[in-house]
Order: structure tokens, then sequence, then C-alpha cells
């Protein structure tokens, strides 16, 4: 099966029925669901957590698959789900551009970067957002496209959950005065997005070793590893505790999950979505 027609089926597997939305952001590419929780005061700073979707996908089946808003009301932070544009392709599919890997295949010149951080920005005009808790969660191309956030805007973000993706290989110029904290999660299986790295259409990517350390010598964070062995049980169909953490201390929080013999969709148990908010939200800007 080639790349683009894995792509569709991840698409395929991740839809659902519609999640309950409490109203919309709109900065010009259309309205953009967004979940307020119930506990939610003008008066009191929440954070926000924003949903990045797989190439071919969209936002609504992104949180199809992941259901990330179900956690909202109990956690009490503002959820956007957006969506990529689509492509000039016969397929017409959703992706973002992120990295030189992923997933830009038809020279598209949309600036994504600039369109998410510019709904950061009106959800903070319209809401009262804490500006050291906002978060990006995002599966595959969405996983690409969390990087690339966190490497264009230190100052905005200060946590990404990234499932499936990698980061930008060169990252160069001096590190941000306060890192944005990287958590990379990634099934030894893959076999769409490679944990040990490898290429889309000829344009090499890092593996998720390499993902965790570009950020770990980016944010100047001391590269000693710690590993807890098979800690958490991120995937329902794998027996046990199936995941180990690598963690890398000090200055700019990063750390590896490795999902072993995970796949490139999980079948994400229960504690999942619970781990990597719990995990985000311990990780707000200093």
């Amino acid at each position: 099966m080639n790349l683009f027609k894995t792509f569709a089926l991840v698409a395929l597997v991740m839809a659902s029925a519609p999640i309950a939305l409490a109203t919309s952001i709109n900065t010009g590419r259309g309205d953009v669901p967004l979940v307020v929780p119930k506990k939610y005061s003008e008066n009191k700073p929440a954070p926000l957590v924003m949903l990045l979707h797989g190439y071919t996908s969209s936002g609504k089946q992104q949180e199809g698959y992941m259901k990330f808003s179900k956690l909202a009301d109990k956690y009490g932070f503002l959820f956007l789900n957006p969506d990529g544009t689509v492509e000039r392709s016969d397929d017409e599919n959703r992706f973002w551009n992120a990295t030189p890997a992923c997933c830009n295949f038809y020279d598209s010149e949309v600036d994504d970067s600039a369109y998410l951080h510019g709904l950061i920005e009106e959800t903070k005009k319209n809401y009262n957002v804490d500006p050291k808790r906002v978060y990006l969660i995002g599966h595959s191309n969405g996983g690409f496209m969390s990087h690339r956030m966190a490497y264009d805007h230190p100052d905005t973000i200060a946590a990404i959950a990234s499932l499936a993706g990698a980061a930008i290989p060169d990252m160069s110029g001096d590190a941000p005065e306060n890192p944005v904290s990287v958590l990379q999660i990634h099934g030894s299986k893959d076999s769409v997005i490679s944990y040990d790295g490898g290429d889309i259409n000829g344009v090499n990517y890092p593996s998720a070793e390499e993902t965790a350390e570009l950020w770990a010598a980016y944010n100047r964070v001391d590269k000693r590893k710690k590993d807890r062995r098979r800690k958490l049980n991120l995937d329902k169909r794998i027996d046990g505790k199936d995941t180990t953490v690598t963690r890398y201390t000090k200055s700019g929080a990063v750390e590896l999950w490795t999902i072993h013999d995970g796949s490139h969709i999980p079948a994400i148990s229960d504690d999942f979505t619970h781990q990597v908010i719990k995990w985000l939200l311990d990780h707000p800007k200093k």
C-alpha cells in the first residue's frame, strides 16, 4: 500500500459522530469548533488545548478518534480542533504545511504556522486564556505541525504532545529563554512514520529518539536519560503496561514515550488521553 492510500485509511478509521460544540473561532478560514468547559469563568484564566489532525483527516475525525474534548470539563481547558487546507490534488486531501517532509506535497504557499498562531491569539481576545498554558496535540502530520509550532512560537506555546510526528531536522539559532516542553509518543512498529526515522518522497525525517534528542539539545537540556520501564498502558490492543518513558531533565522538559509494538494508529486506552493532558498541564510556562 502506498503512502497516500495509507494516510487515507487513517482518516477513515478516525471518522466518528460529531462532538458537542459550544462556540467557534474564525480568523478567515472558516469556523473552528471551540469547546468551553462548564466551569469556565471570565475571571479565571483557563488553559487552551489545540488538536491537530493527520494528513487526509480533519479536526472532526481526529477528535472522533482521540476524544480529548470529553476531558475539557474535568480539567477545565478550552479546546480547539481546526482543519488544515485542501491540497491541489484529485483527492483534495487536507494537510498541514509543517516540515519539508510532511505534508505539503503540492507546493502550497499556505502558512499554517501563522494561521494556527492567529487562532490562538483570536481565542485570547475572546476568552480568558492563561498565556502560560497554551498546548498543542498532534497526530502524524499534525504531530509534525506541533513540532513546527513549538519551534516557530516558543513565546506562545507552553508544551506539545506529538503522536507519530517528527521534529524539524535543522533547529538552528539560539534556544528560547523559556523553552517549549516536548512529549514525543511513537509506536515502535509504526509502518507509516517509522519510529527509526525515514523519508517521505525522498525527504528525510528524524527518528523518535532523534526527535527527542534534537529538542533536548536545542532546549539546552541535560541529555542524560532516565528510563522508566513500561510504566504506562497507552494501547489497549497490547497486554500490560506497553510504554517506556525516556525522560530528559533540567531546563526544558523533553520526554519520549515508546509504545512497544505500537502502530501508527494505536488503539488508545482510556488512560491515554488523561496521561497526555496531565503531562501537558504539568508543564506550563515558567
